[in-house]
């Protein structure tokens, strides 16, 4: 048979037509991504194990260990690689830090678009200042309206509420222990979708639950295969336009039902909506409050009890704060720990659990991983210095254990010890920008009141209400919380699972 019956043949089936349309078109994708991507001379130099087509592949497997190889591999702190197309400098140091937080020229939300698997929303600005695309500007609006003191003293009730509901859920659990990582994680969840979604989602545990699921199911789609060939259609590309696809819908049938009935509720969604906001906006905003707020604070008030349980003395100060500042504000003074908390006023749940705070602060020290993103979007190479730039277009990544993990600013860095907080040692202000836990620079946290004050509650009402200790699956007790894994990309569950092992409280 020739060549040309073989593919008198394949046309002939359009099945075979189609894959064999797509091999090709693939060869061409990996061809042209693979020559097109050439390091510029004046860029830091370039890691080794920089392979075709997937590019350092030590970049996805173990964060941490490729990051710190590679800086302590260069003479200049900062260093070139590859991932699929994309063209990505690290930054390391004091000046790396400081040019990776305070740059004008290093655009953010365009950072994170094409390396957290999706494609960018806007193109890049060629005017020097690095302006933030409509989108960010959206989200910061909305955000700021959202989260004013005025909104907290307004739902400070319905999330205390919330937290009570929750307490006594795991009150009743029969097997008298819970895993952190998935009630407390939940309570934040829920917490969240009070300030940022929709009353519905809050009030309804099955929608609560399939929100959670879809959230997640896109968390879980930034693969180091949707980065390296974004426009391959991948699973984890697949489960990513479902998910989003089934929370459109979710929302929508939220609208459509208040359109329907002229509800209005005092949320979130009636605020967007009120203000004239289109469903995709609606969408991405939820979406990226709930990245900013659940990953981080949902797993670190999980972590926090974990290390309580397992330090007496922090625990008992912690317990010593909650019962000085229900006291001061209890109308019966003689009531259970946890109704005297029903008494807390706003300003006093934001400023007088200091002990609390550093808690939470040694908490996301620990567990605050990975990398951070920006992009050069200012048309123009930045100087590094050395001779060095970073060229226009080019992803820029700073991996937050530079300095959180550096003992030369944090001693025994491995180790969760609040005190490193305290005025005496003040470990975090060693360096400019040492801790990076609620941003520095051009980009603060603009939810970190919200993520005080609900650790807050929670740690307060969780205290207030039980001894524990620390277990596994099997209720043996366990001496300390696993060691974070430091190669983890953000924030995550420990394996194995942890549990809590409860005692109720009655004073």
């Amino acid at each position: 048979m020739s060549v040309f019956d073989s593919l008198e043949n394949v046309t002939r089936s359009p099945v075979l037509l189609l894959g064999v349309s797509s091999a090709l078109l693939f060869a061409v994708y990996i061809l042209y991504t693979t020559f097109s991507r050439r390091i510029p001379s004046n860029a830091p130099q370039t890691v080794r194990g920089n392979f075709p087509i997937t590019g350092a592949f030590g970049f996805w497997a173990n964060r941490w260990d490729f990051f710190r190889h590679a800086r302590d591999h260069s003479p200049t702190g900062s260093f070139t690689w590859n991932a699929g197309p994309n063209t990505i400098i690290g930054l390391s140091g004091d000046h790396g830090r400081r040019l990776f937080f305070e740059s004008k020229q290093l655009g953010f939300s365009e950072g994170y678009a094409v390396m957290f698997g999706s494609a960018p929303r806007v193109e890049a600005h060629d005017d020097g200042q690095g302006v933030e695309d409509e989108l960010s500007n959206h989200f910061h609006r909305r955000i700021t309206y959202l989260l004013k003191t005025e909104q907290f003293r307004k739902k400070l009730p319905t999330l205390i509420s919330d937290v009570q509901e929750a307490i006594e859920a795991i009150k009743n659990d029969p097997s008298g222990m819970t895993n952190p990582f998935e009630s407390i994680y939940r309570i934040v969840f829920r917490l969240t979708i009070r300030m940022v979604g929709a009353e519905e989602i809050a009030e309804d545990p099955k929608m609560l639950e399939q929100t959670l699921k879809y959230f997640e199911m896109i968390d879980k789609s930034a693969t180091a295969s949707a980065v390296m060939f974004p426009k391959l259609p991948s699973p984890a590309l697949i489960k990513r336009y479902y998910a989003g696809a089934k929370l459109f819908m979710q929302i929508e049938s939220i609208v459509k039902k208040r359109a329907a009935t002229d509800e209005k509720h005092d949320d979130a969604l009636q605020y967007m909506l009120d203000s004239g906001d289109r469903m995709f906006r609606i969408i991405e905003f939820i979406l990226g409050a709930l990245f900013a707020g659940l990953l981080n604070s949902g797993i670190n008030a999980a972590w926090v009890l974990c290390y309580l349980a397992t330090s007496p003395d922090w625990l008992g100060k912690c317990r010593d704060e909650i019962r000085t500042t229900a006291a001061k504000y209890a109308t019966n003074p003689n009531a259970p720990l946890r109704h005297q908390l029903d008494d807390v006023p706003l300003e006093a749940w934001e400023s007088e659990f200091p002990v609390v705070d550093m808690c939470l602060r040694d908490s996301i020290r620990l567990n605050l991983l990975g990398t951070a993103f920006r992009k050069n979007v200012s048309g123009r190479d930045i100087e590094i210095g050395d001779g060095k730039v970073i060229p226009p277009e080019t992803f820029v990544t700073y991996a937050l254990a530079d300095v959180h993990h550096d003992p030369n600013v944090y001693p025994n860095p491995d180790r969760w010890d609040p005190s490193r907080y305290m005025a005496e040692k003040a470990e975090d202000k060693k360096k400019q920008y040492g801790f990076l836990g609620w941003g520095v620079a051009r980009h603060p946290c603009l939810g970190m009141r919200f993520a005080k004050l609900e650790q807050n509650i929670i740690t307060a009402y969780f205290l207030a209400s039980f001894d524990f200790e620390l277990v596994d699956k099997l209720g043996a007790s366990i001496a300390k919380p696993p060691q974070v894994n430091i190669n983890g990309h953000s924030a995550h569950k420990p394996t194995p699972a942890q549990f809590l092992k409860l005692r109720q409280r009655e004073k």
